[in-house]
C-alpha cells in the first residue's frame, strides 16, 4: 500500500522521517510517496485533504480536525523553542502599535496564533516564506518579523533585535511546552492503517535517536544553505521526547493550546477527538 506523505525539508523533519522513507526500519508493507514543502504550504494542502500523512502547524490542525487525526509520534513541542518577534531596531512593548506591519510565516502557523494571543493589536500582517522574513525586515519592507525554525539562530548575526520570545510568553502563561507542529493522518484511511503509521513513525524517530549519523547525508541534502552547526542545533531544539511519544504532558500542552484558542475565538469549534488513539 502506497501513502502520500508531506513534510518540510527542515532538519527536524528529515531527521524524523529518514528511517521510515528509506526502509531502515520494517515498514510492514507500506510505501511512501514523499513531497517536501514549507509548513504553510503543508497547512494549505491539509485544508484541501490532499495528503494521507502530513506535517502541519497545530493552529492549522484546528481547521482540519474533521479530516485528520494527530499521531502520537513526530510532533515538535518543547521549552525554549517558540517563535520570536524581531525588529530592525530595539523596540519596547509600547512601540507595538496597530500601525506596525508584521511579516508572518503563514496565517495558520502556531507562530501567528501565539502572536494573536500576546499582541492582538498587531493586525496588519503580511504572509512571507519564513526564510525571507529577516531580509524583508533588513530592507524595511516590514516593521516586525515573526521568525521560526533556524532563523532563531541567525537573526542576531544580521543585526536584528528580539522584541519578544513568544515561546517564553506561552510557557509563563501556561507552564506547558509550546506545541509547534505535529504529524497527522487522514481519517479516511482504515483505522488499522492509521495505527500502523503511528507505530512506524515512532520506530523511525527511535531509530534516528539511536543512529544519529545514519541520516546526516539526507538532512544535508535538504538543508543545503544551512551551516552544519545550525543544522544540529535545529534538531536538538525541535526533536525530543515529545517527538517519540506525546505522552500525558504533550497532550496536555496541545489540549491547553486548543482550549485557549477556542476561548479566544481564534479557531472554530470541533467535536472530533484530536488523536488517533
Amino acid at each position: 500500500m502506497k501513502l502520500t506523505l508531506g513534510f518540510s525539508p527542515c532538519p527536524n523533519d528529515t531527521f524524523i522521517f529518514d528511517a521510515l522513507i528509506h526502509h531502515k526500519i520494517d515498514t510492514e508493507g507500506l510505501e511512501f510517496e514523499v513531497s517536501f514543502d514549507d509548513v504553510e504550504t503543508l497547512n494549505q494542502k491539509a485544508r484541501q485533504g490532499l495528503l494521507d500523512i502530513t506535517k502541519l502547524s497545530f493552529h492549522a490542525f484546528a481547521y482540519v480536525v474533521n479530516q485528520y487525526a494527530l499521531l502520537d509520534s513526530g510532533s515538535a513541542l518543547g521549552f525554549g523553542v517558540g517563535p520570536l518577534l524581531i525588529s530592525k531596531k530595539q523596540l519596547s512593548e509600547v512601540d507595538l502599535t496597530n500601525d506596525k506591519l508584521v511579516g508572518i510565516p503563514g496565517k495558520f502557523t502556531t507562530a501567528n496564533f501565539l502572536l494573536g494571543v500576546a499582541y492582538p493589536q498587531l493586525t496588519r500582517k503580511e504572509e512571507i516564506v519564513f526564510s525571507e522574513i529577516e531580509s524583508k525586515l533588513i530592507h524595511d519592507e516590514i516593521d516586525l518579523g515573526l521568525i521560526i525554525h533556524e532563523n532563531r539562530f541567525t537573526y542576531e548575526q544580521k543585526g536584528l533585535f528580539k522584541v519578544m520570545d513568544l515561546g517564553a510568553y506561552w510557557e509563563n502563561l501556561t507552564g506547558c511546552a509550546i506545541p509547534l507542529g505535529g504529524i497527522a493522518v487522514n481519517r479516511n484511511l482504515p483505522i488499522e492503517i492509521q495505527i500502523k503509521v503511528n507505530r512506524l513513525l515512532r520506530k523511525s524517530v527511535e531509530y534516528a535517536f539511536e543512529n544519529p549519523k545514519s541520516c546526516v547525508d539526507f538532512i544535508k541534502l535538504h538543508a543545503q544553505e544551512m551551516d552544519e552547526e545550525v543544522m544540529y542545533k535545529h534538531i536538538d531544539l525541535y526533536v525530543n521526547k515529545y517527538s517519540i511519544n506525546l505522552g500525558e504532558e504533550g497532550r496536555k500542552a496541545i489540549d491547553t493550546l486548543f482550549s485557549i484558542a477556542l476561548n479566544n475565538k481564534i479557531i472554530p469549534p470541533f467535536s472530533e477527538s484530536l488523536y488517533v488513539l
